[in-house]
C-alpha cells in the first residue's frame, strides 16, 4: 500500500491530472475535472482488495456525494456490472474498458484512489488497503465536505491488504497503450519532486535504491541512455518476477541510469535481463530463497574491451565502473520493476554483497583455453553475457606451492568440495574462477579444462559412508533414503564425486597476474543462461 501527494517541481503546486470523459453505467457522460473535489476510485472486479474496500467508497459517496464527486472507474465493462450488483452501488461506475484513463493516470495496481481538487490537481493517491489510512482519509473527506465522519465498523476490516495488478500494465495491453499514447518515447510514470526536496533523499524515501545513492533518472538522462540501443523504447524485454511486471527497454534504461551506467552498457543489461527471466534460470526462486542466491554475470567477447571492463586485478571487486554499474543495473530492475525487495519476497537469511552487484569479464587473452562463451556454442567474435544463479562465494582457494597440474588440480578440487558443505555431493552448476598464475601451472602440463574437471571429480569422490548424516554432523545424506535398514555395504563403498557431472563445474580465467588465489562460487537450483549482446553500431 502506498500513499502520496504529487506536486509540480517548477511551481510547487499540486500537479494537474489529465482531463477525461467517460460514460457511466446509465449512459451518462462524466467529465473530469468537475469543478468540485473529486474522489476517483480505480478498480477491477476480480481484485479481492477492490471488493473489500468498495463498501467504504460507497459509504463515502452516500456521506459526501452532495458536495464532492465520488466515482468508481472500472477497467472492464462486464466486471463493472458485477461490482454494481454485488455491492448495491449508488455511486457512478465509469467504464474505462479502453484503459486510456488508467494508463494516463499511471495506475499500476488496483484499487487506487486519487483525490483531486476542482481544477483537477492531484492532492493525494492511495494504493491498496490500509485501515489506518482509510480512517484518516474519512476525516479528511469530512473536512472537505463540511460533513460528519460516517460511522463504520472498522473491526470488520483487516489491518492491511495489498492490491492487484492494473489491467493497464498487463503484458500486451501495456504495449498497446504505449503505442496509442502521443509524444515522447518515454512512457514510464513520472514522479514530480517538490523544489525543496533533496533528489537523492527522495529516491531513498521512495524505496527505489539498493541502500546506496542512485542517479536521478531525469527524462534527459533516460533519453541519452536509450541511445545505447537500437531497440524500441516500448519493446517488452521480459516479464520480471515476482510481480510478473513487463520490463520495457525504457524501464531498463531508467534503472541503468540510476545504477550509473553509460549508454554503451545498456545492451549488456538488456541481454542479462533476458537471460535471468528465462524459466531455466529461475530468477524468482533465486531472489526469494533464504539461501542468499544472486545473479553473477560473466561477459565475453569484444565488448569487454569496448566497455573497459575489468578482467584483471580485482576483477571480482570494486573500482571499475562498467563491472559495478552493469551488475547493479540488473539488480535495480529486479527490485524496482520485478519487486524483489529485502523483507518482501526477498527473504535471504544473511544476504550477500553480491546482491548489490557482481559482473566481470573473462580474461580470454590470458587463457590457453576456450573462453566460456565459445564452450557454450557462440563464436569467438560474439559478445555474450552468461548469468549464473550462485550462492556462496567468492570463496578463495589458496595454493602457493603446487608445481604440477595434478597437485594444483587436487588443491582446487579440495577447495571446491567445501562449497555448500563438505558432505554435499552430487552438486549442480558451480563457477570456478582460475587466476592467471594457477592457469600457468596447469598449462605447463598442458591440462585442459576437461582435465581439471576430471581431477576435481576424482579427488572429491568420497564413499557414501563418509557423506551420511550422523551424530558428528547432522548435515549429509539421510540414511533413511536407503530404506529402513539403511544402505548396504556395497552402497556404503560407492564413491560419489562433488558434482553430478564434470560439466557442472564452469571454469573461467580472471584476476591479477600476481597471486596464486583462485575462487569458487556455489550454485543453486538454477541453470546458467547465455545471451548474445546486441550492440549499437556493431
Amino acid at each position: 500500500m502506498t500513499t502520496k501527494g504529487v506536486v509540480n517541481k517548477e511551481s510547487g503546486s499540486p500537479a494537474a491530472l489529465p482531463a477525461f470523459t467517460l460514460t457511466d453505467s446509465k449512459g451518462r457522460s462524466r467529465r473530469f475535472p468537475t469543478g468540485r473535489f473529486a474522489l476517483l476510485w480505480f478498480v477491477k472486479e476480480d481484485c479481492p482488495t477492490c471488493g473489500l474496500s468498495m463498501p467504504l467508497v460507497e459509504e463515502a459517496h452516500r456521506a459526501f456525494g452532495a458536495t464532492l464527486d465520488v466515482w468508481a472507474i472500472g477497467q472492464e465493462a462486464a466486471g463493472n456490472a458485477v461490482l454494481e450488483e454485488r455491492h448495491s452501488l449508488t455511486l457512478p461506475m465509469l467504464d474505462d474498458t479502453a484503459l486510456h484513463v488508467s494508463y494516463a493516470y499511471d495506475i499500476e495496481a488496483v484499487p487506487t484512489l486519487v483525490l483531486a481538487d476542482g481544477e483537477g490537481h492531484e492532492l493525494r493517491r492511495v494504493v491498496g488497503f490500509l485501515k489506518e489510512t482509510w480512517q484518516d482519509f474519512y476525516v479528511e473527506l469530512a473536512r472537505l465536505a463540511s460533513a460528519p465522519v460516517p460511522k463504520v465498523d472498522w473491526t470488520a476490516y483487516p489491518v492491511y491488504r495489498p492490491g492487484c495488478g492494473s489491467m493497464s500494465v498487463e503484458p500486451g495491453i501495456a504495449e498497446r497503450l504505449a503505442a496509442e499514447a502521443e509524444g515522447s518515447p518515454l512512457r514510464a510514470r513520472r514522479i514530480e519532486v517538490a523544489p525543496g526536496d533533496d533528489l537523492f533523499e527522495f529516491m531513498f524515501d521512495q524505496g527505489l535504491t539498493d541502500g546506496l545513492p542512485v542517479v536521478p533518472p531525469t527524462p534527459e538522462r533516460v533519453l541519452r541512455m536509450l541511445g545505447g540501443t537500437r531497440r524500441d523504447a516500448q519493446e517488452v524485454i521480459a516479464i520480471v518476477p515476482p510481480n510478473m511486471a513487463p520490463a520495457t527497454v525504457e524501464k531498463i534504461a531508467i534503472n541503468a541510469v540510476m545504477a550509473g551506467c553509460k549508454p554503451e552498457y545498456l545492451p549488456v543489461v538488456i541481454a542479462a535481463l533476458e537471460a535471468v527471466c528465462t524459466e531455466e534460470f529461475n530468477i524468482h526462486g533465486i531472489m526469494a530463497t533464504t539461501m542468499g542466491a544472486s545473479p553473477v554475470m560473466v561477459v565475453n567477447g569484444p565488448i569487454r574491451h569496448r566497455l573497459g571492463m575489468n578482467m584483471g586485478v580485482s576483477a571480482l571487486g570494486q573500482g571499475n565502473r562498467a563491472n559495478a554499474a552493469i551488475g547493479r543495473a540488473l539488480r535495480l530492475v529486479l527490485r524496482n520493476v520485478g519487486g524483489a525487495r529485502p523483507g518482501g519476497t526477498e527473504r535471504s537469511t544473511l544476504g550477500t554483497p553480491a546482491k548489490y552487484t557482481l559482473s566481470f569479464a573473462e580474461w580470454e587473452e590470458r587463457s590457453p583455453w576456450e573462453p566460456l562463451h565459445v564452450e557454450r556454442g557462440f563464436r569467438p567474435e560474439d559478445s555474450v553475457v552468461t548469468v549464473f544463479g550462485l550462492t556462496s562465494g567468492p570463496q578463495y582457494i589458496t595454493d602457493q606451492t603446487s608445481r604440477t597440474a595434478r597437485g594444483l588440480g587436487g588443491s582446487l578440487g579440495l577447495g571446491v568440495e567445501a562449497v555448500f558443505h563438505p558432505k554435499s555431493h552430487g552438486a549442480g552448476d558451480t563457477l570456478l574462477v582460475v587466476c592467471p598464475e594457477h592457469v600457468d601451472t596447469l598449462w605447463r602440463d598442458r591440462w585442459t579444462k576437461a582435465d581439471l574437471r576430471r581431477r576435481v571429480q576424482e579427488i572429491t569422490a568420497r564413499p557414501l559412508r563418509d557423506l551420511l548424516a550422523n551424530e558428528e554432523s547432522g548435515e549429509g545424506v539421510p540414511p533413511g533414503r536407503y530404506g529402513a535398514n539403511g544402505p548396504t555395504e556395497e552402497e556404503l563403498n560407492q564413491r560419489i564425486p562433488k558434482f553430478r557431472a564434470p560439466e557442472s563445474l564452469h571454469i573461467v580465467v580472471a584476476g591479477g597476474e600476481a597471486g596464486k588465489f583462485s575462487a569458487v562460487f556455489g550454485g543453486w537450483a538454477s541453470t546458467p543462461v547465455s545471451r548474445r549482446i546486441e550492440e549499437e553500431g556493431a
